[in-house]
C-alpha cells in the first residue's frame, strides 16, 4: 500500500467511528436518564410507603406502580398517591 493511501484508510476509519459514535450517542443518552428517572421513582415509591407507613397507608409495588414510577419518577409516584388518596 502506498502512503497516501494508508493515511486515506485511517482517516476513513476515524470518521466511520465518529459518525457511529455520534448516532449512538443519543439513545445512550435516552436510556441513561431512563434509569435515572426509574431509581428516582423506586426511592420515591419506597419513601412514600415508609412515610405512609405511619398513616395507615401504602402504594403497592407492583408491575404498573413500578412502570409509571419508573418512566415518568417525582410526577408519577405523585400522581399514584393522589390516586390512591381518592380510590379510598
Amino acid at each position: 500500500m502506498d502512503i497516501l493511501q494508508t493515511i486515506l484508510l485511517g482517516a476513513g476509519v476515524i470518521v466511520a467511528i465518529y459518525v457511529v459514535l455520534r448516532m449512538l450517542a443519543v439513545p445512550l443518552k435516552m436510556i441513561f436518564k431512563l434509569v435515572i428517572n426509574a431509581v428516582i421513582g423506586y426511592m420515591m415509591l419506597f419513601v412514600a410507603n415508609l412515610v405512609g407507613g405511619f398513616f395507615d397507608f401504602s402504594i403497592p409495588i407492583d408491575l404498573l406502580t413500578c412502570l409509571i414510577a419508573g418512566v415518568f419518577g417525582v410526577p408519577g409516584v405523585i400522581f399514584l398517591v393522589v390516586v390512591l388518596i381518592f380510590m379510598r
